[in-house]
């Protein structure tokens, strides 16, 4: 049972990576859209107001794809919680270094004397 579990935890684990190396991707690529298209523009000599809404749409875009990375991230850490819940806790997937937790990201704010 715990070679079966481990079996279709693999697969989930490839079709999470896999999906959060799309959304990665399409943010990459649409941000590079976003930031050749100005500069395109004025290269070419056309007013601002050309493509004003291509810029605002491919905006939204990543926008859009952020909200969309957030969600495949949460969805990595609830996997991870599964991982656990069925017996798997001590395994380990990706190879990739995890960040540290977010209360020990904390920065703390000291008061220092002001310039003489």
């Amino acid at each position: 049972m715990l070679k079966q579990r481990r079996m279709i935890a693999d697969q989930v684990a490839a079709s999470l990576f896999e999906a959060e190396a799309a959304i990665d991707a399409a943010l990459a690529k649409t941000a590079g859209l976003a930031g050749v298209m100005p500069s395109l523009r004025t290269d070419a000599g056309l007013s601002a107001l050309v493509g004003q809404g291509a810029v605002e749409r491919a905006s939204e875009a990543i926008a859009l794809l952020a909200q969309a990375r957030r969600a495949i991230c949460e969805t990595h850490k609830e996997l991870d919680v599964a991982k656990t819940q069925i017996g798997l806790g001590a395994v380990m997937y990706g190879g990739v270094e995890k960040p540290p937790e977010a209360s020990a990201r904390t920065r703390h704010i000291m008061q220092v004397a002001p310039a003489a």
